[in-house]
């Protein structure tokens, strides 16, 4: 079967447009929850690209699972914890003991967790998927 990569690398590529666009909008939660998706669809790629499946959410366990086939810069774990935060509260009301996401996510924090996103991109584009 062939591989899939470039299919997770071009949704990776699009869900970073459309968290890019929900900070622009203002809309925190989604864009953090888009970051988040992102990353992880990115990482997915570099493993199916090595033969590898990566099951799971969170994007440090991807991580820590691709660091066996190629090196992951530090900065690239960093940016995994903060965006694996944002996986579960961004979307649910009952992760806060009141209110909704979108009253606790707010254009600083949301910019902190992705941002390690256009580095995740960088990664995928500088190996051959």
């Amino acid at each position: 079967m062939a591989s899939r990569a470039k299919d997770w690398l071009a949704q990776a590529e699009h869900d970073l447009r459309h968290a890019q666009n929900a900070m622009r909008d203002g809309d925190y939660d989604w864009a953090c929850f888009a970051a988040h998706q992102g990353a992880e669809k990115a990482v997915k790629a570099l493993l199916l690209a090595r033969g590898a499946e990566g099951w799971g959410h969170s994007v440090l366990k991807l991580l820590r699972e691709l660091e066996s086939a190629m090196p992951i810069p530090a900065q690239l774990f960093e940016a995994g914890r903060r965006l694996d935060r944002h996986y579960i509260p961004t979307r649910y009301p009952n992760g806060f003991d009141w209110g909704s996401p979108k009253d606790y996510l707010w254009s600083r924090g949301c910019s902190k967790g992705r941002g390690g996103w256009p580095s995740y991109l960088r990664l995928l584009r500088a190996r051959d998927l």
